[in-house]
């Protein structure tokens, strides 16, 4: 029988006021009041999916003991992309709700890029079947650049007007091109009017002074790019809601916990943006980037209400954030505060375990043999140039932004070669999605500096955003085999040497996500990591500083399947 609303809050009101029993009381423990920073002795009641009672004492059809524990509302991490845990959105809720992420605020750029708006249609669909709260905001670049790469597909305005209604839709998702917004590029203009007066997320890295200005202007409010505390309190200070990151590569905790105080928490949050699954096995989710900031000096009250009050309101979700009558019953027992030790999970009132994501339906995966690149040989990444000198990349560990290392290479027959005493290899990106024009190469090749690598090849069909294959290497043959490879596995990371594949894991779910179980990605992962460091590879997480170097809207230079990006001019450079 459907319960009406006027029948529900009928019990809501009487349970909050102990004169029938609550359908569940947690009993004998404290939480921690955002408001005052107190830990209260209390029971906390709740009816159904909410919060009816608290600063009291009550009976329930159900009580959980939770003597000795510290309550605390559930995270909320308010940027990420499911799709950088390799795992659909089923087995990735299976990993981070027991961390006590109870809302994610994701976006599906990644699949976007790839499928269109199909990812969309796949999000929104998974989204109704998950026990956590998974909100979508519609990716607002696709193809983050017209010019400088092959993408999968392309978004408008209008495809995006189509799916504002859908009650897990917040809104816009990172405005990447921050070029496009100061030029006021009238495809940008299009889809920022059309969410004016909803969220709309921004994606600036290093933008100071008046062009901050005009892109604040353009009705953007949040901003996850700040990484270093004089860019963040400059965001700050103009309005922003900066969201503090800390994921497997992008790690701007250390930077910016010094701003993280009491006073400043209502305009900080948390977002993890890309996790892999062993920083998540090994490390946590948001319980990790909660325990490391306070052993960074935080204050336990900053870092819980960064975490949940200020991170619903930057979103709009009034209804959670306090264990407080009247919010959602997203609720973490944790056995010590300063470590975050996540004891229990409830998300809206059900205690989380197995039995939980037994009673969720299957979603069938898309993006099936969506890996459609050429067969490659060794002689398709040949570096012909003018002479031996040519920028390089420099990848910088722990970081997307790369620098720019003007460097003379060996040079022989019209042709750059790599380097291994100035620690440079190539590096080459080759379009994946069968829609290179006609007569065009679809392969970009340069070098890096960085890595380690002394022989072999690691290939990924994770490049992000428009996720064509992105190979390093010091063996040309090694690395068209590492190409060839994704083909044949549908996508995902493969290691070669010798012309023998060490490592792989395939990601057939639009070349991005695994159809295994968390616990054998993550084995597959520890495989790949020590079949790269056999390589010589130093950087902790090779694949992802891998799938981050074809992104041209990040500073200072990157590669696409169209050839070397100068992003501060946001143009190709000449080979």
């Amino acid at each position: 029988m459907v319960m009406t609303q006027v029948e529900s809050l009928r019990q809501a009101i009487a349970q909050g006021q102990g004169r029938t029993e609550a359908d569940l009381v947690l009993k004998g423990g404290r939480f921690l009041d955002l408001v005052t920073g107190a830990l209260v002795a209390s029971d906390i009641a709740i009816c159904r999916d909410r919060i009816v009672g608290t600063f009291g004492h009550y009976r329930g059809a159900r009580e959980i003991d939770i003597s000795g524990k510290v309550v605390v509302p559930g995270f909320i991490d308010t940027h990420f992309h499911v799709e950088s845990s390799l795992m659909p959105p089923q087995e990735f809720e299976r990993c981070v709700l027991p961390h006590g992420v109870t809302t994610g605020i994701c976006d599906p750029h990644e699949m976007a890029n790839v499928l269109g708006t199909d990812a969309f249609r796949w999000f929104l669909t998974s989204s109704e079947t998950l026990a956590m709260d998974l909100r979508v905001q519609l990716s607002s670049c696709v193809p983050a650049t017209d010019h400088l790469e092959t993408s999968g597909a392309r978004i408008d305005a209008q495809d995006l007007l189509s799916f504002v209604g859908h009650p897990k839709v917040i809104g816009l998702a990172e405005f990447m091109n921050f070029p496009g917004v100061l030029a006021a590029d009238p495809g940008v203009l299009d889809k920022l009017a059309a969410f004016q007066g909803r969220h709309i997320d921004g994606h600036a890295p290093l933008l100071r002074g008046l062009g901050l200005n005009a892109y604040i202007a353009a009705g953007i409010r949040t901003e996850h790019e700040a990484t270093t505390p004089e860019e963040a309190l400059e965001k700050l200070s103009k309005g922003m809601t900066v969201l503090i990151r800390e994921g497997s590569v992008c790690k701007d905790l250390h930077a910016l916990a010094p701003i993280l105080t009491e006073r400043t928490a209502p305009f900080l949050a948390f977002c993890t943006d890309d996790r892999n699954p062993l920083d998540i096995a090994e490390e946590g989710h948001l319980d990790f980037v909660i325990r490391t900031a306070i052993a960074l000096g935080v204050p336990p009250l900053a870092a819980y209400r960064a975490a949940s009050w200020s991170a619903a309101r930057a979103f709009g979700l009034h209804d959670r954030g306090l264990v407080a009558p009247g919010q959602r019953a997203d609720l973490v027992v944790l056995d010590d505060l300063d470590t975050c030790a996540v004891s229990q999970v409830l998300s809206a009132g059900r205690p989380v375990n197995e039995a939980l994501f037994a009673t969720r339906p299957a979603v069938e995966p898309i993006g099936r043999g969506s890996v459609r690149a050429r067969r490659v040989s060794a002689a398709d990444f040949a570096a012909p140039g003018s002479g031996p000198s040519t920028p390089v990349i420099g990848v910088i560990p722990g970081q997307i932004i790369t620098l720019r290392h003007d460097l003379a290479l060996p040079y022989s027959g019209g042709e750059r070669r790599i380097d291994l005493d100035q620690d440079v290899i190539k590096v080459a990106v080759v379009e994946r999605h069968g829609r290179s024009a006609p007569g065009v190469r679809g392969i970009g090749v340069a070098f890096v500096k960085g890595f380690g690598l002394k022989r072999g090849a690691i290939a990924s069909s994770v490049g992000h955003d428009s996720h064509n294959i992105t190979v390093v290497g010091a063996d040309d043959s090694d690395m068209a085999v590492a190409v060839n490879r994704l083909g044949e596995i549908e996508g995902g990371f493969v290691v070669v040497e010798g012309g023998e594949v060490r490592a792989e894991i395939a990601l057939p779910v639009a070349g991005l996500m695994s159809l295994m179980p968390f616990d054998d990605i993550r084995r597959s992962l520890v495989t790949l990591r020590s079949a790269a460091r056999g390589l010589g590879v130093v950087l902790p997480e090779p694949f992802l500083q891998v799938a981050f170097l074809p992104l041209p809207v990040i500073p200072h230079l990157k590669i696409t399947d169209r050839g070397l990006v100068d992003v501060d001019r946001f143009a190709l450079i000449d080979p």
